[in-house]
């Protein structure tokens, strides 16, 4: 088995993001066996995923700790001021909440696991997103006493997007209120998964003492320093009848979805560990069944079985499809399956899923899928078909780099000085035009006016928007010329608040940002006909091109969206002229007609029209485009639509009272309400106008108790009332500059 040189080490084993140096002799002693290449069988990939403060950082610390990967374990904002280890950034530690998605890789049993800990509120879903895209399978934290929650939910929505295979691992048994078995049949409910219990809890809250494996009939005991000694034992008398039953369950919930497991038990024949172990295996890699674990990471119970369970039941790179598209002329023709063999027999192939700005420029973290790449190879980037010379390779421990020789297929790694983008494909061979399915990116929700407090700190402001903007592609930077403001959007306050908070810290350039801006958009309420004609002679070739057809609304399903179709038929507008339509009505769509903002859930439907042999022009007809659309503004009916967030507000039940009436006063719809041993959880749809300073009214009025979370829902028609509003507002704005103009020319 090939064992990688690690070299360069003073250089290599500086932090990515915080500078700090690592002894070399301690590091090649306590970290070599982790360099070596292992069997595509023994190697695992996956992500660790969940609402907030479930206690994934707190889990991906102890899963380190037991596999010897760390010396000592530290606390999400722990009181001896360092953290957890991967928490790197100095503003994670602080918050003690997780910003950016950050990648290790250990051993267990001499499997190589490659980690991703993932963040938990939805202002940095995108992290999730990405993470997940590139993993084959994750483990899926709840909290025994929140269950699922709004972030639990999507979440689960990114895992079913992108396939993965999962193990649910119901966290903080310790706690007050735990209750596992509201948990489980919460999955059920509301995640709709198929899923049992593998494990049960020998107590709860204080009296937590271990868990009982159901599968092997046994008790599970964690001892010693740190739970590092396990102790297995019988069943706890006054548990076997429990744990009896709810073997007999697994043994159901697995027959519905497993066949092999099913004639064994529609036969009545005797089930082994090895047919039930077998049966949990098959039906996971499906996605047919999910497995529930139970412990308590901060109290270090239940975290091996969990690492076990890994290697056991989430699949290897091999035993996950992973496809390209070939190419040709830009556009995908076939789907193909790459091999994942850990070999050099298949040329490479491999996906960038995240960008950072290092010190040493950009690091690129990619995810090999087929074929070996080695040091000083050169790739190709198949978007923008750039020659790249691997001068370096890294594989990563938090903010930590170590250095490889070469990586294969199934390996998680990252390069330097590679110009790209999220979701770019890398290929060694120039010949070869694959391109695999890129990161779903949502679109922003908020937006806020930003100013660098500063003159003189607009260079850096200008490097750290730069560099900002790369690395996330839900941060978006764009001057408004309608309201003269530098705008920066997101997917939360929280989300632009740290940025900014990273401007002052990093790039030593305070800034202040504004009263959010929320995206609405315009749309149309009914079908509205246009028949326009742009015609222009004045000497020489001319412009010459009609254009007729219906615009109409979409349903509010599709209302993000603006679609365009072609249903002419003849020659009266020819087709070389039509992408010209296309883009004239896309350019109109930017800004509307009642507040400016742009346009959506709208079909243009182009039916007829008319040209001439010498004045039509592609140019012509995305005039006429254009036209067409100004004469829809007059004649049609149009209406503005609202982004609406999904809120979850938990708080104790003597503020329930109180905090639906906030949510009413915000023109709030109760979507419904959960209650839970003095505990409450309400649901409802609010529109995100209304819920600026919302989090500041809660705590105030709970005492500090009560927290929610929100997310993008959906758009919808807004009140008459704050349409009116907003329509008054553009129109003094548009007053106020033409005013201002007048003066200047005068």
């Amino acid at each position: 088995m090939a064992i990688l040189s690690i070299f360069r080490l003073p250089l290599a084993l500086r932090s990515v993001r915080c500078g700090k140096s690592v002894n070399n002799s301690k590091f090649f002693s306590s970290h070599a066996k982790f360099a070596e290449h292992k069997p595509l069988e023994k190697i695992r990939n996956i992500g660790i995923s969940a609402h907030i403060d479930s206690g994934k950082t707190t889990l991906t610390e102890r899963i380190l700790f037991y596999t010897g990967r760390i010396e000592q374990m530290h606390e999400v904002k722990g009181k001896d001021n360092v953290g957890a280890t991967m928490d790197s950034m100095e503003l994670e530690r602080q918050r003690g909440i997780t910003i950016q998605s950050a990648a290790t890789y250990t051993l267990w049993k001499e499997h190589n696991i490659n980690i991703i800990d993932t963040p938990g509120h939805v202002d940095f879903t995108v992290e999730v997103e990405r993470a997940l895209r590139v993993l084959d399978g994750a483990i899926l934290v709840l909290c025994a006493v929140g269950g699922v929650q709004s972030q639990t939910l999507t979440v689960n929505r990114q895992m079913k997007r992108y396939n993965v295979p999962c193990l649910a691992f119901i966290n903080k048994l310790d706690r007050m209120g735990a209750n596992p078995y509201r948990v489980l049949h919460q999955m059920r409910s509301k995640l709709n998964h198929n899923a049992a219990f593998v494990q049960l809890p020998i107590g709860l809250e204080s009296a937590c003492q271990g868990v009982v494996d159901i599968v092997r009939n046994e008790a599970i005991y964690f001892e010693g320093d740190f739970g590092m000694k396990i102790r297995r034992d019988e069943i706890p008398q006054d548990m076997r009848t429990e744990a009896s039953e709810k073997r007999q369950e697994l043994i159901e919930h697995l027959s519905n979805v497993d066949d092999t497991l099913g004639e064994l038990f529609l036969e009545d024949k005797g089930v082994t560990v090895e047919d039930i172990m077998g049966a949990i295996r098959r039906s996971c890699l499906k996605r047919k069944f999910t497995p529930v674990f139970v412990g308590t990471a901060l109290k270090n119970k239940g975290v091996q079985p969990l690492l076990d369970a890994v290697l056991d039941y989430l699949p290897n790179p091999g035993e996950v499809e992973n496809t390209a598209l070939v190419e040709v002329e830009g556009k995908p023709t076939e789907k193909i399956i790459l091999n994942s063999a850990r070999d050099d027999s298949n040329p490479f192939v491999g996906l960038a899923f995240k960008l950072e700005a290092g010190r040493f420029g950009q690091l690129t973290y990619l995810r090999c899928y087929q074929g070996c790449l080695r040091k000083g190879d050169n790739i190709y980037n198949t978007r923008t078909s750039k020659k790249v010379r691997i001068a370096r390779l890294v594989r990563l421990h938090s903010n930590q780099m170590e250095d490889v020789n070469e990586v294969f297929a199934g390996d998680i790694f990252a390069l330097f000085g590679v110009d790209c983008a999220s979701g770019d494909t890398f290929v060694v061979n120039p010949k070869l035009p694959l391109s695999m399915e890129s990161i779903y990116v949502p679109d922003p929700v908020v937006s806020m006016s930003i100013v660098p407090n500063n003159a003189k700190d607009r260079d850096n402001f200008s490097k750290a928007v730069a560099r900002f903007t790369k690395e996330d592609p839900t941060f978006h930077f764009h001057f408004d010329p309608d309201v003269r403001e530098t705008l920066v959007s997101g997917m939360g306050e929280l989300h632009l608040e740290i940025y900014a908070q990273r401007m002052e810290r990093e790039y030593g350039c305070p800034v202040t940002l504004g009263k959010p801006k929320v995206a609405f958009r315009e749309t149309l309420v009914a079908p509205c006909p246009f028949d326009y004609l742009h015609k222009k002679q004045s000497g020489g070739q001319g412009q010459y091109g009609r254009v007729i057809g219906i615009m109409e609304p979409l349903p509010p399903t599709n209302n993000t969206v603006l679609e365009f179709v072609d249903e002419t038929i003849g020659t009266n507008v020819p087709k070389p002229y039509i992408p010209g339509i296309e883009k004239g009505f896309r350019a109109m769509a930017e800004k509307g007609l009642l507040t400016g903002h742009r346009l959506s859930g709208i079909k243009f439907r182009l039916q007829d029209g008319a040209h001439h042999i010498v004045d039509s022009s592609e140019y012509s007809f995305f005039l006429a485009a254009q036209g067409a659309v100004r004469e829809v503004f007059e004649n049609g009916s149009w209406q503005i639509l609202e982004p609406i967030m999904f809120v979850e507000v938990t708080a104790p039940e003597e503020f329930q009272g109180a905090i639906l009436g906030q949510l009413s006063k915000r023109h709030g719809i109760i979507t419904g309400t959960d209650g839970n041993e003095g505990w409450f959880t309400t649901y409802a749809e609010v529109p995100l106008n209304d819920m600026f300073g919302y989090a500041g009214e809660l705590r105030s009025s709970t005492q500090g108790k009560g927290e929610f979370t929100m997310e993008y829902s959906r758009y919808a028609p807004c009140l008459p009332e704050v349409q009116e509003k907003l329509i008054q507002e553009y129109q003094r704005a548009q007053g106020v500059g033409t005013d201002e103009r007048k003066k200047k020319k005068n």
